[in-house]
């Protein structure tokens, strides 16, 4: 192997050292219990509660409405909850995307199982959503629309200060898993009228374990988890103090160098998307060029498997992805890819590169000398590209 380069950022982020720093004094020396109400426990429940109020100051919420989680798909479960409990008031009607994370995906298929209507808004063919859809969607049973903030798999970052103005002139709730957009894009909850929100540490070089859910004050929660009073009653069991502590860290420095961060890391990923597109034929990028999270970058390849294409770039050193880490061990396509129109022969030839400020110009100039020598090889044994080349079967790309 001649080096290693992660471009696979959108899946988890390698931890920074300043996050390092802060946890590792409660995984050593300030190692009490939240719960207890000696000094040393305190010591813990003091910094529970700066991190929550340094979550809420990024969100532009009140630290009364962060509550920390184990993950964000835990966080997006609370639309479940949410959502039984509006049906004692008759808003039976969930309202989501056919392009979301699978801890919303099948949550709601959860519901429907419980008797809930679920609507899924369709995405165009960058991988955008109408807000109009969702307007006209909505119905006096409507109880919650849940919309991602930015695509896991293409990036494509979805209108959602426009779709959070619908909602609140409805009356409708407004859940947004904003776990690939939270230490990427600017977040304001109050502006951008979202009643609940998720996100997760380990997508913004903080540690893994560890999420939160924004719930609006006002609205009712039930308790997630029984047995015991932590995080107000919503989700007992003792804090992941040193974890908490870390995506609060994380999150902050991440806001804060957010603007530099990002017009780095757009210059790479634009090099990397242009260098592709120009030095491999019969490829595409996935979702859309403009409103784009700044480090993804989701090409199809004619012609080849995108396992494959994974593995060989793994030989290489490269280490990416066909899409959702969460979804890696299955067969079947992308359904994001399926949703933007991609037929299944070329969903399946998809590969996802996500980069991060950690990564440099010289991974993106490697990434550049190797793929396309890769995809020249699969495809040099790939009947599917000999029947392209002899136009048995056609592709519009």
């Amino acid at each position: 192997m001649e080096r290693f380069v992660y471009a696979d950022n959108a899946a988890t982020t390698k931890i920074s050292q300043p996050v390092l720093d802060a946890m590792l004094p409660f995984l050593t020396e300030q190692y009490g219990n939240p719960s207890s109400l000696y000094r040393f426990g305190n010591q813990a429940k003091r910094a529970i509660e700066k991190a929550r109020q340094d979550v809420a100051d990024v969100l532009g919420a009140d630290p009364f409405e962060i509550i920390f989680t184990g993950c964000g798909t835990e966080a997006d479960n609370w639309v479940k909850e949410i959502m039984r409990s509006l049906q004692k008031k008759g808003k039976n009607h969930l309202i989501t995307s056919v392009a979301e994370h699978h801890a919303l995906l099948h949550s709601a298929q959860r519901l429907e199982k419980e008797g809930f209507e679920v609507t899924y808004i369709p995405i165009d063919s960058k991988g955008q959503i109408n807000p109009e859809d969702i307007k006209k969607a909505i119905r006096p049973e409507t109880g919650l629309v849940s919309i991602m903030f930015a695509n896991n798999e293409i990036g494509t970052i979805y209108p959602i200060r426009e779709i959070g103005a619908i909602c609140r002139e409805a009356g409708v709730l407004f859940h947004t898993d904003a776990v690939q957009a939270a230490g990427h894009v600017k977040i304001n909850v109050k502006e951008m009228n979202i009643d609940m929100l998720s996100l997760s540490a380990h997508k913004f070089h903080g540690p893994k374990g560890v999420g939160a859910f924004y719930c609006r004050r006002g609205i009712p929660l039930t308790s997630l988890i029984d047995g015991g009073a932590q995080e107000r009653g919503k989700r007992a069991g003792t804090e992941n103090v040193a974890g908490i502590v870390g995506l609060a860290t994380a999150l902050k420095i991440a806001n804060d160098t957010m603007e530099e961060t990002n017009r780095r890391v757009s210059a790479m990923c634009d090099r990397l998307i242009d260098g592709i597109l120009s030095s491999v034929p019969q490829c595409r990028l996935n979702g859309s060029r403009e409103n784009r999270l700044a480090g993804n970058c989701n090409i199809s390849f004619l012609g080849i498997e995108g396992e494959s294409l994974l593995l060989r770039l793994d030989l290489a050193g490269i280490a990416a992805s066909s899409g959702s880490a969460c979804a890696s061990s299955s067969l079947d396509p992308s359904h994001v890819l399926l949703a933007i129109g991609l037929p299944h022969e070329v969903a399946h030839g998809s590969v996802r590169l996500s980069l991060s400020d950690f990564n440099t110009d010289e991974d993106v100039d490697y990434i550049l000398e190797k793929l396309p020598e890769i995809v020249s090889t699969l495809r040099s044994m790939s009947p599917m590209w000999e029947d392209m080349q002899k136009g048995k079967i056609s592709y519009d790309l």
